[in-house]
Formats: structure tokens, sequence, C-alpha cells
């Protein structure tokens, strides 16, 4: 008879302590390229692909940046 053995690993994390950082760079990449996708985002920061989605999502409804709708695509544009 084999006995599983289950445990609970707790991770304590400031507030945004790494998607304040993350944000920060996500800023500075789009300041420098403004098309870059998301997925190129993350690959350049070593982040997930939805990481750098759910960034962006937060950055634009705090109003830091607003997607700019092109009739092919489109890309965020920083306000800030």
């Amino acid at each position: 008879m084999s006995s599983a053995r289950l445990f609970t690993a707790t991770v304590h994390r400031r507030e945004g302590e790494g998607s304040e950082k993350s944000s920060e760079k996500i800023i500075d990449l789009l300041k420098a390229e403004p098309g870059l996708p998301a997925r190129e985002v993350a690959e350049r920061l070593g982040i997930s692909r939805r990481a750098v989605e759910k960034q962006i999502a937060r950055m634009r409804e705090e109003g830091r940046i607003r997607r700019i709708s092109l009739a092919r695509g489109g890309h965020p544009e920083v306000i800030e």
C-alpha cells in the first residue's frame, strides 16, 4: 500500500513588489518600441505572455496606457 504525502507551501510576496518592477520594464519597452507584441515583451523580460497581458490590462485600467486600434491589429500606447 502506497501512502501519498501532501503538503502546502505558502509564498509571501510584498504588495506589488514583482509586478511593479515588471510594469515599469514593460512601459520602458513600449516607449522604445510601441508596436512590440506581448509575446516579444515576455521573451525579453523572461516572464510569461499572460503576465505581460495582465500587467497591460492593469495599466490600461489605471490610465497609464491606452490601446491604439488600427485597421489591422493595434498596440498599447504609453500615456504617462
